[in-house]
């Protein structure tokens, strides 16, 4: 299984990015797929979460302004991120995992950075 994330980049705050996860490997439609933040010396964060039923789950402080999504015939997972903050600032991961107690697959990250 590989996940390849990218999209990052510096932004000014207020502007928009839209992260992508493109996967290999794996039948990806069968997968919850997961973006996390990581900031250093900070406990990694859930950020947004999609299931294979395209069910979703917010992080409270991204609600209203970031949007996962799933394309499943390209096998990539979005997210796009509005109206950010500075407070965003962090590397972003891609994760996907097949049931709550199998593997978690991860992918490196895509580092977001908004200047204010």
């Amino acid at each position: 299984v590989q996940l390849q994330a990218s999209g990052g980049g510096v932004v000014q705050a207020g502007g928009s990015l839209r992260l992508s996860c493109e996967s290999s490997g794996m039948n990806f439609r069968m997968y919850t797929m997961t973006w996390y933040r990581q900031v250093a010396g900070k406990e990694r964060e859930l950020v947004a979460r999609i299931s294979d039923n395209y069910r979703t789950t917010y992080e409270d402080s991204v609600k209203g302004r970031f949007t996962i999504s799933r394309d499943n015939d390209r096998e990539v997972v979005y997210l796009q991120m509005n109206a950010l903050k500075p407070e965003d600032t962090a590397v972003y991961l891609c994760s996907a995992q097949a049931a709550s107690w199998s593997v978690i697959y991860w992918g490196q990250g895509t580092l977001v950075t908004v200047s204010s």
